[in-house]
Parts: C-alpha cells; structure tokens; sequence
C-alpha cells in the first residue's frame, strides 16, 4: 500500500501533469501529530531515513499505518513483545513528527 500511494503522488508530481503533490490527511491518532495535510512523498523519505537509523521501528509504522495492523498483529509479525512494538511506536512516532516538521520549517 506505501508503494502505491507513494508511485501514485509520484506520478501526480510529473512535469505532464503539472506537478501538483497528492495530499493526504493523516488520522492524527494514527500517526501523532504530524501536519494534517502530511505528503505521502516526504513520508516515505522520513520512513526511509529512520529505517536508517533503526530498521523495526520502520517496519512498526509502516505496518500500523500503511497496513493497519494492530499493536499485537504487529508484535506477532515481527516476532517481539507487545509492549516493543509500543515503544517503537512512541519513539518513531516522535523521531517522524520531528523530521516533518523540521523539514516544513526549514522549507519556509
């Protein structure tokens, strides 16, 4: 599901079709504040870089918020405790509102 949303504002960006980004809103629940008007291209670049910085806290969100899984889904999936996958979700959640909005202020 990330790969489609992000080819499909890819796609929307391209100079023939007047490079207009697809905006997204983002269930604040879901991801924890970020800008509500989110893009799907700069989250999957700050997907990318956390999953530099620690690959399972990438997996964890990208399974709670592009796949829609549950904490325990998620846990079982990528065979760690419950209360792992809620610290990896604290933390990504905080290290992904940082980057985007760092990245917003920076662009201003």
């Amino acid at each position: 599901m990330r790969r489609v949303l992000v080819d499909l504002a890819r796609s929307r960006g391209a100079d023939k079709r007047g490079r207009r980004a697809v905006r997204v809103t983002f269930d604040e629940a879901a991801i924890g504040g970020v800008a509500p008007e989110a893009d799907v291209i700069r989250l999957n670049d700050a997907l990318q870089a956390l999953a530099a910085v620690d690959e399972r806290k990438s997996r964890v969100v990208e399974l709670r918020f592009f796949g829609g899984l549950t904490v325990d889904e998620i846990a079982v999936a990528l065979q760690v405790s419950s209360k792992t996958v809620l610290r990896d979700w604290e933390f990504a959640r905080a290290w992904l509102q940082r980057e985007l909005h760092g990245e917003a202020a920076r662009d201003v």
